[in-house]
């Protein structure tokens, strides 16, 4: 009895070993947390380049890793990119704004 409760413990116990490891993060993959952090902080910078009237949001595509958000699409002038970099640097997790946004 002793032996069949020893080996669902240690069964369970490198099944939350697995889960643990199959959950981490590697430099070229995030895990579960981060993904969920990175989504909210693209909806945080989709919501904030909505907000400002200057901006056409429907042709700026974002895309975070990591706290490192991507820019994309086009934009009518240098000034709109500008303005897409400064309201992205306000959003409160962003640690790099990578550009790579076009003139129309």
């Amino acid at each position: 009895m002793k032996q069949l409760i020893r080996f669902i413990a240690a069964f369970f116990m490198a099944l939350a070993l697995v889960v643990i490891v199959s959950c981490a993060s590697t430099p070229k993959q995030e895990g579960m947390g981060e993904y969920v952090d990175d989504s909210v902080l693209t909806t945080k910078v989709k919501a904030a380049i909505l907000n400002d009237p200057s901006l056409s949001s429907a042709e700026i595509n974002v895309e975070s890793f990591k706290g490192k958000v991507q820019l994309s699409g086009f934009v009518k002038s240098r000034a709109d990119i500008a303005k897409a970099i400064e309201v992205t640097r306000a959003v409160n997790g962003v640690w790099i704004v990578k550009n790579d946004m076009q003139l129309k």
